[in-house]
């Protein structure tokens, strides 16, 4: 359960920082993103920094889906130059497979980034580019059930939770498959400045809260104890 904070946990400016890579999964993006939109209205200046190996625009679709739509992204920041980051927010998707040099120079980035972070926040399979970046070695950490076999192979060294919607271990928060992201953020949000204050911006975007990290109905679903 979420627990009430005794206060803010950052001074000003809060400069969060959101990893791409072809392939991205749009919501793993764009609902957590809509939730730190939602706080920059209350909390002064936060700053949102878009990062890939380079300024071209990123595309949704992997290169394993070439019929499928999808949308781009432009960059703020490429991985050489980034501005310094409170928070990094690594998603997940069919982009997470593979080896592909963008891909590998996004786990290079987590890699290289992490000991600077406050806090790293994991959205489905980007719990994989984490592993794969050796930040999770030693630590607990979930992913999306669909797919948790695959990804959990690629840390060996993690200590995998199966059944949890978000699981959280020192500064490290990671959630499970895509919608998943949008409660791991209001729970940080709740962590970090009070779980009024997180209840209220859930409620000003409508939308209904996980509030008990252990409950997950996916990982039944996938046969997963």
């Amino acid at each position: 359960m979420a627990t009430e904070s005794t206060g803010p946990k950052f001074d000003t400016p809060l400069r969060i920082g959101v990893v791409l890579f072809p392939g991205f999964q749009a919501l793993d993006v764009f609902g957590p993103m809509d939730c730190f939109n939602v706080l920059s209205w209350q909390h002064p200046n936060m700053t949102l920094s878009i990062l890939a190996p380079t300024l071209d625009p990123v595309s949704t679709k992997s290169p394993v889906t070439p019929h499928a739509i999808g949308e781009q992204v432009v960059p703020t920041h490429t991985f050489a130059s980034p501005p310094p980051l409170d928070v990094l927010l690594v998603p997940g998707g069919l982009g997470t497979r593979g080896s592909a040099p963008p891909l590998l120079a996004a786990i290079d980035f987590v890699r290289s980034t992490y000991p600077s972070l406050k806090y790293l926040i994991t959205v489905c399979t980007g719990a994989g580019i984490a592993a794969r970046a050796g930040v999770l070695d030693g630590r607990k950490a979930t992913t999306n059930k669909h797919a948790f076999k695959e990804i959990a192979a690629l840390g060996p060294n993690v200590h995998w939770v199966p059944r949890a919607r978000w699981v959280t271990d020192g500064n490290i928060w990671t959630a499970s498959g895509v919608t998943a992201g949008i409660d791991v953020t209001i729970a940080w949000i709740g962590e970090v400045f009070g779980e009024a204050f997180a209840q209220r911006l859930a409620d000003e975007m409508e939308h209904t809260r996980h509030t008990d990290s252990s409950v997950d109905p996916f990982a039944e679903l996938y046969g997963l104890s």
